[in-house]
């Protein structure tokens, strides 16, 4: 079957996403790790990820480890600086492929406000032709049912999709429902698939 979509992956993928490279920087890495060991920094962003409110849910958890309540509120207040910087070669790919009239998704996790925050220093997350943010569906990547979700919004499934991500378990899920799909170790490799299916001349991918 002919691709008929391609859809990325948010973090890691266009954006890094390094959150303890982050607190290296700001609090060194003994404290990071201390931290870390002692608050599950990964398990409340998940909670944004489903669409729990951003402020609310950041600053709750600080109040609730107060010894580490300015380190935590950093997710918040300086969350821009985790989420950074854009994967250029990325960004290219996903603006050569429009070019050519392929219609490009995103399928993130991604908290709501979190995101929009996002799109104010990143004009390239208002360019997808459609949007599928974990945040407003409330469900997130490897549940089968945002899988689900995409398809049904876009009329597309199996391997007319191709898709790319940085977590195994996430491409996992949708090789389970057909998807042509690359794990995503950076853009030179993501570059490469996409010309060998046919998407991109070499040109177009540099």
């Amino acid at each position: 079957m002919t691709i008929k979509a391609v859809v990325f992956d948010i973090g890691n993928v266009l954006i890094e996403w390094q959150p303890e490279r982050f607190y290296d920087g700001a609090i060194g890495e003994e404290r990071r790790k201390a931290m870390f060991a002692e608050v599950d920094l990964h398990g409340i962003n998940e909670k944004v990820d489903l669409g729990h409110p951003f402020t609310e849910t950041i600053y709750a958890a600080a109040t609730e480890y107060p010894a580490w309540h300015d380190e935590i509120r950093m997710w918040h207040d300086r969350w821009i600086e985790m989420a950074s910087p854009a994967i250029d070669r990325s960004v290219r790919l996903m603006k050569a492929l429009q070019a050519n009239g392929t219609p490009v998704f995103s399928l993130t996790n991604f908290g709501i406000k979190s995101y929009d925050y996002a799109a104010t220093q990143y004009d390239f997350l208002h360019a997808f032709d459609r949007d599928f943010i974990s945040g407003h569906m409330q469900v997130i990547k490897p549940d089968p049912t945002i899988y689900e979700m995409l398809e049904n919004a876009s009329g597309l499934r199996g391997d007319s999709l191709i898709f790319t991500d940085d977590r195994a378990d996430n491409i996992a899920a949708a090789q389970a429902r057909g998807w042509r799909t690359h794990h995503f170790e950076g853009p030179d490799g993501w570059a490469n698939r996409l010309v060998a299916e046919g998407l991109l001349t070499e040109s177009e991918a540099a």
